[in-house]
């Protein structure tokens, strides 16, 4: 069945995941039966989707989702508009996802979504209609108790309100629970926007807190300034750390003595200039060597596979906080925690947009809206919560953050399958 899977699903970032659980898996002593089921995906559904483009002509895209666990609930997870997403990527994402939900307490499965296409080059009519039309070939796993998207890497609350008109036309009345991220206007929740950026941060000031360090003299490389690293800088500045590297796609900027954050964040977010071209706030660095920066904090919020063998003998941080999905490898780990840098993992860190996603669940449901504040309070204790449990079965069992939050991910839901049993 291994030599299948990887033949099907065959990805770095899904072997990656494969070989993570494979590790904690003989931890925890996992019976063989659960093993393999654990493994593979639940269900998975690759789709075309043809769009009418603005000249007329009609182009395919190659569309995904992913459900890995229907466990413990509903499954939940993004949907990426990017060139390089593939069944493989889809089904490791998915794999995260159904720890992350059980790590933080959820009543969820893990999904993940995509389609193959840069959304940058193309028009809001084409996007429009790419939304509508992967939403309707993917429309019989979706629906409010069944799987539940979100925003993830190129797409938008603007997307999720296409998606969500698109299955409340099928079904004929609106549906707001069916996403997670959309717009305030039409049952999205205050504080979900930046509530994966407001996860990492608390998490990461709860790492210095652990390790007897302050958040106000800590100073922090950032590498990625989307939706997650921009609010993670952002939020981290207010609470008086010092955000010495930050960097896009194109390249980054560094400066010792401290980056202007807030008028960083409003020249990329109004005029959507590139960070490296921002000289005046710091100095020009590229993507690779802005990892390898002295900081206490590194905080990779980009994409997968960024510390690797390669360089994370170079590393120049005491602590990485993962924002990103998977963006250190098996061999980085160990070179890591032989160097003794405190690794937090991604299914951890960056729990925060799923647990706020599954607010805006809830107050769907209810019909019923919460206050920012109280937003913000339910997200800190749940991460905090987690965070600590995460760090005392670590020191009980002597295995590093990750293991230890990917044996509890395990159990959860190992635990799940043992008391549905198998039908039939």
């Amino acid at each position: 069945m291994t030599t299948e899977l990887f033949r099907e699903f065959d990805h770095p970032s899904f072997r990656l995941a494969v070989a993570q659980f494979d590790e904690a898996a003989h931890l925890i002593h996992l019976s063989p039966n659960l093993w393999e089921r654990l493994k593979a995906p639940h269900r998975s559904l690759c789709v075309s989707v043809p769009i009418r483009m603005d000249n007329g002509d009609v182009k395919v895209y190659r569309g995904y989702r992913v459900q890995h666990d229907i466990s413990r609930g509903p499954t939940k997870g993004g949907i990426r508009y990017h060139p390089e997403v593939c069944l493989g990527e889809v089904a490791a994402l998915a794999m995260w996802m159904t720890w992350k939900t059980a790590i933080a307490g959820l009543p969820y499965g893990g999904a993940k979504g995509g389609v193959a296409v840069n959304p940058a080059g193309l028009s809001s009519g084409e996007l429009e209609r790419l939304t509508r039309r992967y939403t309707a070939e993917v429309f019989p796993l979706l629906g409010p108790d069944k799987d539940i998207p979100a925003p993830d890497i190129g797409t938008t609350p603007q997307v999720m309100a296409w998606i969500m008109d698109t299955y409340s036309q099928q079904v004929g009345f609106s549906v707001p629970g069916i996403v997670t991220g959309k717009p305030l206007s039409i049952g999205g929740s205050l504080g979900r926007e930046e509530a994966t950026g407001r996860g990492v941060a608390d998490i990461t000031v709860e790492t210095l807190r652990q390790n007897e360090r302050s958040i106000t003299d800590a100073t922090i490389v950032i590498q990625g300034f989307g939706n997650v690293g921009s609010h993670t800088a952002r939020l981290l500045q207010q609470r008086g750390a010092r955000i010495v590297g930050i960097s896009d796609q194109h390249g980054g900027l560094y400066n010792s003595k401290g980056l202007d954050i807030p008028t960083i964040f409003d020249c990329w977010i109004q005029e959507r200039t590139p960070i490296s071209s921002l000289t005046g706030f710091g100095d020009q660095v590229s993507n690779e060597d802005l990892l390898t920066l002295p900081c206490q904090v590194l905080i990779p919020a980009a994409v997968a596979d960024q510390i690797t063998d390669r360089n994370a003998s170079n590393l120049s941080c005491q602590f990485v906080v993962e924002a990103a999905n998977g963006p250190t490898t098996l061999a980085a780990d160990a070179i890591l925690e032989d160097r003794g840098i405190v690794m937090v993992p991604d299914i951890l860190a960056n729990a925060g947009g799923v647990i706020v996603s599954y607010f805006e669940w809830v107050q769907d449901a209810q019909r019923f809206s919460w206050k920012e504040a109280d937003i913000h309070a339910r997200l800190h204790e749940i991460m905090i919560s987690a965070f600590q449990r995460i760090v005392a079965l670590s020191k009980e069992k002597k295995v590093s953050m990750r293991m230890a939050a990917l044996m509890t991910g395990i159990q959860e839901v190992a635990h799940a399958h043992q008391c549905r049993g198998l039908y039939p």
